[in-house]
């Protein structure tokens, strides 16, 4: 993939290995800006995939984590695509519109979801494609998206994982809020040849241009995930706020699914998700994958580190159950702490296993 003209304009710099801004010149304004005004993110390094035909919905349910029969047309969700073992090796977030169902994944993740589902159809009426040579998305972040939005003469979708389409093709899906703060998220589908006029009608109408440096610092602080950065080939669903926001424990059998019931049921995944502070003594940043130790013992991973316009230098990583709250860590040379909000998930499953015990003790009491 060549490099987006948005990232070739005055100001903006690439980060290596990356094909879109990284930032415009100042990072943490530009943070200020997602999470008070409106800042417009190049995200057209992602790839996408269509998915058309009449069977397209049951045929996605059977394949994924997600309950995709009845997905109503204007509305989106997230999926993944699990090992036999229940891995994670997809993350889709989805947008079923006009009878076609559109998947955005993981830059570099398209060519190998598509060989999987090419290997998938059989004899099923669908067709999918990898289209990122033609389409490109944009993000539109802060609590003034939606006046940018209204200004640009664009629609605004008013729920989580709404759709609605854009005039000139492509569509506009409200996300979940990023951050703390709760900043308003949308992405905007657009094809590629239209990307430069696209940012440029929405800069005039009062979007400010950010990188990606600065979406990622929100998602962070939000705990939303990247695969292949904050995940390892033994990930599972249940490590992450995945397991609310792209598995629906209620449906029938998908590949990996005795995997996330059998740990589900239980109440105890191997490591859990967590928000790191580090000291910040070092000006370089570790990379994804640096072991998170406690003492000489390597107690998890981290994933995504950036530095935070409010919280100084944060982390995601994973880190084994027994990991306590107050635990004193380190992460390449530099000290870190749980964020108090991350309280073990086993003691809160603890919490909820002794109820249950009480409850079935009551009612054997009440029942004699």
């Amino acid at each position: 993939m060549t490099t987006s003209p948005l990232a070739e304009r005055p100001g903006a710099v690439v980060a290596e290995g990356t094909t879109v801004a990284a930032h415009h010149g100042d990072p943490l304004r530009e943070q200020r800006l997602l999470a008070e005004g409106a800042g417009l993110v190049d995200r057209s390094d992602r790839d996408v995939l269509t998915v058309p035909g009449a069977d397209r919905l049951p045929w996605l349910h059977s394949l994924t984590s997600q309950h995709l029969e009845r997905l109503a047309d204007g509305t989106g969700t997230e999926a993944l695509v699990l090992s036999p073992n229940g891995h994670v090796e997809h993350h889709l977030v989805l947008a079923e519109l006009g009878g076609t169902t559109w998947a955005d994944v993981e830059p570099g993740t398209g060519a190998a979801l598509q060989t999987f589902l090419d290997r998938m159809r059989f004899m099923l009426r669908v067709e999918p494609a990898l289209v990122t040579a033609d389409w490109a998305l944009l993000s539109l972040v802060g609590p003034r998206a939606p006046e940018v939005l209204a200004a640009a003469g664009l629609p605004a979708p008013d729920a989580p994982y709404a759709v609605t389409p854009l005039p000139d093709g492509g569509w506009v899906r409200r996300m979940p809020a990023l951050g703390d703060g709760g900043a308003t998220a949308f992405d905007l589908l657009v094809p590629r040849a239209d990307l430069t006029a696209r940012a440029d009608a929405l800069t005039a109408a009062g979007a400010g241009p950010a990188g990606l440096d600065a979406y990622e610092a929100l998602r962070v602080e939000a705990r939303r995930p990247r695969l292949g950065v904050d995940t390892d080939h033994r990930t599972i669903p249940n490590e992450l706020e995945w397991l609310t926001s792209a598995v629906h424990l209620e449906k029938g059998c998908y590949r990996g699914q005795e995997t996330v019931a059998r740990v589900h049921n239980l109440g105890r995944p191997p490591r859990r998700l967590v928000l790191l502070h580090l000291d910040g003594v070092s000006e370089d940043l570790a990379v994804p994958g640096t072991p998170v130790l406690s003492g000489a013992r390597e107690v998890g991973r981290t994933g995504t580190v950036v530095r935070h316009h409010e919280l100084g230098v944060v982390a995601l990583a994973l880190v084994k159950q027994s990991v306590a709250p107050d635990a004193e860590l380190t992460v390449g040379g530099s000290r870190a702490s749980v964020d108090p909000d991350d309280a073990p998930a086993a003691l809160d499953d603890t919490r909820a296993a002794a109820r249950d015990r009480v409850r079935a003790v009551r009612s054997a009491t009440i029942g004699r």
